[in-house]
């Protein structure tokens, strides 16, 4: 006897699935528009766009673009130099930041390359950070640290302390004049101290060139600039006796600020000036500089000035100028002046102005600094 075939349930009917946002959409939401229309994979599926979709739109020749793993922009375009830096701090999680020379093109370092001309983009994360990676990606080098700094947004992006910033950037430089005009330009814009700098590079504990350890003495002595660390590789080298670097000089009866040339020997009263075409292109550079020299012309100091040119040809002939100005001024003593070190910046966040602003006045009254002449 046949048995009835059993009777199977009726197929429920097929659910509509919501659709996906619309591109124009998306492009518009207030977290593309301040992540600078990038958008991870998780945010995307948060938003409605299934991980089906964002493939589609990342196809060649789709609408959008795959720039890291997981982070898309939402354009087909050439990514822009912030949007390389954004989609870094995307890849690597929530507490990454910008460090190296990726930081510094953010504070516009001259000694920095231009941000479109980076190569990498590095970036700090906590070390066993929640959600940070750690691996490398494309043009994004991610370095794990237990030693976070503080974030200092620049523009909307996440950005380590110039401090840390220089210090991760020295193992990069390749010669003695980038790492130089590196930690100088740190200190001489007032980003940080000289401290701070040396801290950091010796917090990191890595071996550096030995041109990273000649750069750091001339940081300790107070030197400002490369040029500046040529003239003291010169004193150095020919057994001259070493100046003050970028001290304050002052009135000894008002106290009022005068100058601070580039160097200064107390005892001899004799002032050097180092002159380049870079800082002297323009007319204000040039005018503050008269107008430092007539000032210490008034208070009737010797001043010797040399060009850059003169440095690199004229070595030992430069050399003996400075031997023979110092001992025309010790047989023709200047007027004694008020010394005081070049003043440091308290806080790594200011912006203070760079070369070519105004000098800071020292207090007047203090100590001389390398002693007096006699």
């Amino acid at each position: 006897m046949n048995q009835p075939s059993p009777q199977l349930p009726p197929r429920p009917p097929p659910q509509r699935t919501s659709a996906a946002p619309s591109m124009a959409a998306l492009a518009r939401h207030p977290l593309a528009l301040t992540q600078d229309q990038l958008l991870t994979r998780a945010q995307l599926v948060a938003l409605g766009c299934a991980d089906s979709t964002t493939s589609h739109r990342c196809r060649p020749g789709g609408p959008w673009r795959r720039v890291l793993p997981r982070v898309q922009v939402l354009h087909s375009g050439t990514p822009t130099p912030r949007q390389r830096m954004r989609a870094a701090l995307l890849y690597a999680g929530e507490r990454a930041l910008l460090t190296g020379l990726a930081a510094l093109a953010l504070h516009n370092f001259r000694s920095a390359p231009r941000p479109e001309r980076l190569r990498y983009v590095d970036v700090l994360v906590p070390y066993g950070g929640v959600g940070a990676r750690g691996a490398s990606a494309a043009f994004v080098r991610v370095h794990r640290t237990r030693r976070m700094p503080e974030n200092f947004p620049v523009a909307g992006l996440g950005v380590a302390a110039i401090a840390r910033a220089v210090a991760d950037a020295v193992p990069g430089l390749t010669c003695e004049r980038d790492v130089t005009a590196v930690l100088a330009e740190a200190v001489q814009r007032g980003f940080c101290t000289p401290e701070a700098l040396l801290a950091e590079l010796g917090a990191s504990h890595r071996r550096y060139a030995p041109y990273v350890a000649r750069a750091k003495d001339h940081l300790r002595a107070g030197v400002h600039s490369p040029l500046e660390a040529d003239a003291r590789a010169l004193v150095l080298r020919h057994s001259l006796p070493e100046p003050l670097w970028n001290p304050n000089l002052h009135d000894p009866l008002t106290g009022t600020f005068l100058a601070r040339p580039d160097a200064y020997w107390p005892a001899e009263g004799l002032a050097l000036e180092v002159d380049s075409r870079e800082y002297h292109l323009d007319p204000d550079s040039w005018r503050r500089t008269l107008s430092q020299r007539n000032r210490l012309a008034r208070a009737g100091l010797p001043v010797l000035a040399i060009t850059a040119e003169d440095l690199r040809w004229r070595g030992e002939g430069v050399a003996g100028e400075i031997r023979v100005a110092l001992a025309a001024t010790r047989r023709n003593p200047a007027p004694l002046l008020l010394v005081n070190p070049a003043p440091r910046s308290a806080s790594s966040t200011s912006r203070p102005e760079g070369r070519g602003g105004r000098r800071p006045e020292g207090r007047a009254g203090s100590r001389p600094r390398g002693g007096s002449r006699r």
